[in-house]
């Protein structure tokens, strides 16, 4: 059975005796079934109402932490208002036993906090984008590392523009963390010795360095994005991915040797360093394994990604801005380095000489994709203003008479669900 000792609004509950539990309690606790599971419990206080439960073979998924909304852990986000929202991403590799019942912890935390974004469990691991007010953001950052398992994620945050950055919460078990054709569930993902060697983002900056400087050919920089996000910005002598899908990424893998779209095409797979960045690390991470298991040697990864080195060293070595997978799009250096200036809105970056419009390559002023207005295409791309308004905010004339038009979008707005568009009427051009 379990003792439960009522102390005004609190409950102290001590597991004694494992096989079939038999709640009885004079108050209402909010419960969730899980697998019961051998392992190490500590008692734990958790808020209770009054009312009584009585559930067999039921644990209450409140072994979670002494932490609320209102608790700090002073190292983990920067110094902002518990009011301004902000944007958190981490990720973790590490076994976890059950991770149904861990998605379901999540979620009985998080039920009160205000989240929105992106948070998927497995097996292997943890990875996750979310907004919300600082307050509460922090709240989930800090519970989430009191779990000795996730103790030393590295949590990294950036403003908010206008509110939340996702629609909704998505907190959800999936089978892969990040998107791969094909199965990769047999990756070793959970040792270290497998995936590349990560720099620091001062030793990624040396290396950058020494690359461009000596042109040292011992040395590939491979973006591990996709195309449209180095479209708007990357690392000083990175080339522009062939691909628009991550999941379609398959540098090192292809029998064809093109070097023209593959840079890791007839290198020597013992002697050339491959210096691998993406946004956040994850995807590096990932197909660092691969590349591992397809005979590379010498792989070396940024860790935290872009966003960290930003942080840490601001726009050395980088040009232009980052793109992000949130409403925001794109962010200037200065929104991960508050000390270089304002970050609130995407500001004009000091060298675009780079980015083109889509449509007649001209240079642009504001590296910020826009989606085509043709719903039927949605087409992700970079556009001059004055292309903006010939063509009504599309992509290519064709989808100017599309049937499904949406109104061309002022500024930094997203587009939202069609239905607030359908009766929408586009006006003619006089």
């Amino acid at each position: 059975m379990w003792n439960g000792a009522h102390t005004a609004a609190m409950a102290t509950i001590t597991p004694i005796h494992r096989p079939t539990i038999f709640c009885t309690f004079g108050f209402t606790i909010t419960a969730i079934k899980l697998p019961l599971r051998r392992r190490k419990w500590k008692p734990r206080q958790i808020a209770v109402s009054s009312a009584r439960l009585t559930q067999p073979n039921t644990f209450l998924s409140v072994s979670l932490s002494n932490l609320g909304p209102n608790d700090e852990h002073p190292q983990l986000l920067p110094n902002t208002s518990e009011e301004d929202f902000v944007v958190v991403n981490f990720y973790h590799f590490v076994f976890i036993e059950d991770p149904e019942a861990e998605v379901a912890k999540h979620l009985y935390f998080t039920r009160d906090l205000d989240i929105h974004g992106r948070v998927y469990l497995n097996e292997q691991g943890i990875n996750a984008q979310y907004s919300g007010p600082s307050k509460h953001a922090r709240a989930y950052a800090n519970w989430l590392r009191e779990d000795p398992r996730f103790s030393d994620i590295l949590v990294q945050v950036s403003p908010a523009i206008n509110g939340h950055a996702f629609p909704k919460l998505k907190l959800r078990y999936k089978p892969s963390l990040v998107q791969l054709e094909g199965d990769f569930s047999h990756l070793p993902l959970l040792d270290p010795s497998k995936r590349a060697t990560p720099l620091t983002p001062s030793e990624w900056r040396e290396r950058l360095e020494t690359m461009n400087s000596n042109r040292d050919t011992n040395y590939i920089l491979l973006d591990i994005r996709n195309g449209y996000e180095w479209d708007i910005g990357h690392f000083q002598g990175a080339q522009r991915p062939t691909v628009d899908s991550f999941r379609c990424t398959s540098f090192g893998l292809s029998e064809t040797k093109d070097a023209a779209s593959d840079p890791l095409a007839n290198v020597d797979k013992e002697k050339t360093k491959v210096l691998m960045y993406c946004t956040g690390g994850i995807r590096c991470d990932v197909y660092s394994t691969i590349l591992r298991e397809r005979g590379f040697q010498n792989l070396y990864t940024l860790k935290g990604g872009v966003s960290n080195y930003l942080k840490d060293e601001g726009s050395e070595q980088w040009v232009g801005n980052l793109f992000v997978f949130d409403s925001r799009l794109s962010l200037p250096p200065s929104a991960y380095n508050p000390e270089a200036g304002s970050c609130r809105t995407p500001q004009l970056s000091a060298n675009n000489a780079f980015a083109r419009c889509y449509i007649c390559t001209s240079q642009v002023s504001l590296l910020r994709h826009r989606n085509c207005a043709n719903l039927d295409c949605n087409l992700l791309f970079l556009c001059c203003k004055e292309c903006v308004s010939e063509l009504r905010g599309c992509c290519c004339s064709e989808c100017t008479s599309s049937p499904r038009l949406r109104p061309v979008l002022p500024g930094p707005q997203r587009y939202q669900k069609w239905h607030i568009y359908r009766d929408f009427q586009q006006e003619q051009p006089t």
